[in-house]
């Protein structure tokens, strides 16, 4: 008898904004594989990342819980533990093609198989990692193009991470995943029901699109940002020490310039939107690999994001601080036929996703989970969206101007309070969309400031009840 559950299938990008997709009002770009997904399926409008950088969020995503009550909360600490396990116990074959971020890199997190590329740019990471990536390039007789051959380019200050891809197009870290993935899917032996995560480096920097592509964008009108002075003067301090610290080192291969200029902004904007399209385009490839399979109709597809990238609005470099840019990122769900399609603009967070695919999978999620399922408003049962988001980063490396940053986020009022600080910040999102009004001081938002400290009170230690049980474990395991 056929197990009647469905295939999933995630595909998870990195770093990649929500202004990224044509179907959801990204003029500038194209990406019709996407676009396919979000006319058949659910578009998440406001789904929101629990940290805004990689390790953090995706720990977060694979386990079900804050960062605060795992204990993730910056890059470069080791975790592994997931909700896959639970998949692989119910009958689920289990894969990981692509970036998932363990550490170690190679943790087994609950998957069968795991095919594993890391970050493009792992320069001074403490850890020596061959990746299935970094065998392909040299099994082709050459070197990874990366932070050191990148610096010794005259215009390395001025390129803001943006590098066209030198190498063949097949060698290209989004093309590698999406190749090998149509390779697994034509080529491995049919196990059903599948669970199948795949991981896009891009559009992380660098951003290295392939010379057709950068051509592409590069001739179009991309949005640029427009930064005044005014709102560099009054960015509270850790901002400010973020943007001294990213001019002074070279993360992930961007040398941050503190006044970059209309055409460098472009290039770089350019470049990771052409990225994106890349990426697209390998989406293409694996919906119709599983057609081929003949598994498309009985496969829930979920496209998303771990974060996304300032890009150099609010004069900052990549991610860290939670403005929308960063915390905010494109979420669509696909099963023709089973889910309406429709756009549902409620706040919901990353790591809803969670026990979605575990009820999805006929599972019951476990009731300590801070997490969410959205099954409800996928089927069109319910419209039950989150009153708060909340987003934390803490103790990482390349923040060095804040020990912990917490974020919350109403409909329409985000505040962002630094740990030990009298300062913070706070936006009204529906009069200053941009976020560039800061109300922390003002006489008038004090009782908006209040109630959200409150409330972010109230989540604290409703997790730290919610959770005793869980976290014990955790310290046991």
């Amino acid at each position: 008898m056929e197990d009647p559950r469905p295939d999933i299938i995630l595909i998870v990008t990195d770093q990649q904004r929500y202004d990224t997709i044509r179907a959801l009002g990204a003029s500038h770009m194209d990406t019709p594989n996407i676009d396919r997904l979000v006319a058949q399926g659910v578009s998440f409008d406001q789904c929101h990342v629990t940290a805004p950088s990689c390790v953090p969020s995706r720990a977060s995503l694979f386990s079900g819980y804050y960062p605060h009550t795992n204990g993730v909360l910056a890059n470069g600490t080791e975790w592994s533990r997931t909700w896959v396990s639970d998949l692989a116990d119910a009958g689920y074959h289990c894969v990981n093609i692509g970036k998932m971020h363990t550490i170690p890199y190679d943790a087994k997190a609950g998957f069968h198989e795991r095919y594993v590329v890391e970050n493009k740019d792992r320069f001074l990471e403490g850890r020596w990692f061959t990746d299935e990536w970094d065998k392909a390039i040299l099994n082709a007789g050459h070197q990874k193009p990366g932070r050191l051959s990148y610096r010794a380019r005259d215009d390395y200050r001025q390129a803001l991470g943006a590098f066209e891809w030198s190498l063949d197009d097949r060698l290209h870290s989004d093309s590698f995943i999406g190749g090998f993935t149509e390779w697994w899917l034509d080529t491995k032996p049919m196990e059903k029901p599948l669970f199948l995560s795949i991981g896009f480096p891009g559009p992380h920097p660098p951003y290295d699109p392939t010379p057709e592509y950068a051509e592409k964008y590069m001739a179009r009108d991309v949005p640029v940002p427009h930064v005044s002075q005014d709102e560099l003067n009054r960015l509270p301090p850790p901002w400010q020490e973020k943007r001294r610290h990213d001019n002074a080192f070279d993360h992930d291969a961007v040398h941050w310039n503190l006044d970059p200029s209309e055409a460098e902004l472009h290039r770089m904007r350019a470049f990771y939107y052409a990225n994106v399209e890349m990426i697209d385009r390998e989406v293409g490839r694996i919906l119709d690999a599983l057609e081929r399979r003949g598994r498309l109709e009985q496969s829930v597809i979920i496209f998303t994001s771990d974060h996304g990238d300032n890009l150099g609005d609010h004069g900052l470099s990549q991610k860290w601080a939670p403005y929308e840019q960063v915390t905010r990122v494109p979420m669509v769900v696909s099963q023709p036929g089973r889910f309406p399609a429709r756009r549902f603009d409620g706040l919901v967070q990353l790591f809803d996703l969670g026990p979605t695919i575990l009820e999805l999978a006929g599972l019951t999620p476990d009731d300590s989970f801070e997490a969410r399922s959205l099954l409800d408003i996928l089927e069109g049962r319910s419209d039950a969206a989150r009153s708060h988001v909340y987003c934390e980063q803490g103790g990482d490396p390349s923040m060095t101007g804040a020990d912990m940053v917490t974020m919350i986020r109403s409909r329409r009022h985000k505040l962002v309070a630094f740990l030990g600080q009298d300062y913070g910040q706070l936006f009204d999102l529906e009069a200053d969309p941009g976020e560039t009004h800061d109300l922390w001081d003002a006489p008038g938002a004090a009782q908006i400031k209040a109630d959200l400290l409150g409330e972010l009170g109230r989540w604290h230690q409703q997790s730290a009840y919610r959770t005793r049980r869980a976290r014990a474990q955790m310290m046991d395991a």
